[in-house]
């Protein structure tokens, strides 16, 4: 049984493709005491409340995590929190900086706040590939959003609540996924524009993710940053997966784009230990008695990026994938 069943928990961004995916688990195996969806978009959450025929263990509060105020009140009485908001595009980011720094960083530090001030036990944030070694905005934003998590187990360290990061690479269907955007050109006969034939992802499906999650609520002690051992696919895989016939056509790399994704640096490799099906990057500093879990060490001085994986998702393994979405 998990540490969430019959708990009281709070999604912020609940509403987006991950947020969804959880409650439904949340629904239909936790049996939670209440879940309360924090998300800003009212259409949206109309449209939940009618995917999960307005279940009475739900409470929907719209609101904004640059409200500190408004997530205090949301978190009366909550237990855990998942922390699932953030601005993600990486075009976007670039041309909207500070609007990113508002939400990804500011409003990951209200959510800090609220969450000690509530008594809530237990917060895991959800981070990105792009956090590591990032090159662009949105991940530089990440990269500050995990520290602040890893580094807020020192504040709290006088009070209940605990704080840990999840990192993982594309979520496979999901509403950013490049999936959907494929299939619709596709049916449209139009060619697929891909930016290098080179690009690595790591790859992961949404119900894996949600499991990760809630996985990791049950082994953290705060502190830590889980990242999932996942496969990695190639672009030109996922395009013969998809659509084999299909025409393609290079438009190159886009602004803050990396060709390789990472997820655990070379130099966070040697606070990095493996346990079973994930990594824990432990924190560079844990002066509230912190007690690292027991695991092997990472290689030292090596990188998890996407193109030296040694897992990787053969055409028909992502063909099979893609078909369990439908």
């Amino acid at each position: 049984m998990s540490i969430l069943s019959g708990s009281s928990i709070l999604v912020t961004g609940g509403t987006g493709s991950f947020g969804k995916a959880f409650i439904k688990y949340a629904l239909d195996n936790l049996s939670p005491a209440r879940i309360v969806i924090y998300s800003r978009d009212e259409l949206k959450q109309y449209e939940a409340r009618q995917l999960f025929k307005d279940d009475p263990r739900l409470r929907w509060f719209i609101g904004d995590i640059r409200d500190q105020h408004r997530l205090k009140r949301a978190m009366h009485g909550v237990d855990f929190v998942v922390h699932a908001a953030a601005l993600k595009q990486v075009d976007t980011a670039e041309y909207n900086p500070f609007e990113y720094v508002q939400t990804n960083i500011v409003g990951s530090q209200n959510v800090i706040e609220a969450a000690i001030d509530s008594g809530v036990k237990k917060v895991v944030a959800l981070s990105t590939d792009k956090a590591s070694s990032p090159l662009n905005l949105y991940g530089a934003t990440k990269l500050a959003a995990d520290k602040l998590f890893q580094s807020a187990n020192h504040y709290a360290a006088g009070y209940v609540t605990r704080f840990s990061v999840v990192r993982y690479g594309n979520v496979m269907g999901s509403r950013g996924s490049v999936v959907p955007f494929f299939r619709r050109l596709v049916e449209e006969g139009k060619p697929l524009p891909i930016t290098d034939s080179r690009m690595t992802r790591f790859w992961i499906t949404l119900p894996q993710a949600v499991q990760f999650v809630v996985d990791s609520f049950d082994q953290m002690v705060g502190g830590e940053l889980y990242v999932p051992r996942i496969p990695s696919m190639n672009i030109l895989d996922l395009i013969a997966a998809i659509a084999p016939e299909a025409e393609t056509y290079e438009i190159g790399i886009r602004p803050g784009e990396k060709l390789h994704e990472e997820m655990i640096s070379e130099d966070d490799s040697r606070r990095t230990v493996v346990l079973g099906d994930r990594y824990a990057v432990l924190p560079s500093v844990a002066e509230w008695g912190f007690v690292p879990p027991e695991g092997d060490p990472f290689p030292e001085g090596q990188a998890y990026r996407s193109n030296t994986n040694d897992l990787w998702l053969t055409t028909d393994e992502i063909r099979d994938l893609l078909g369990s979405l439908d």
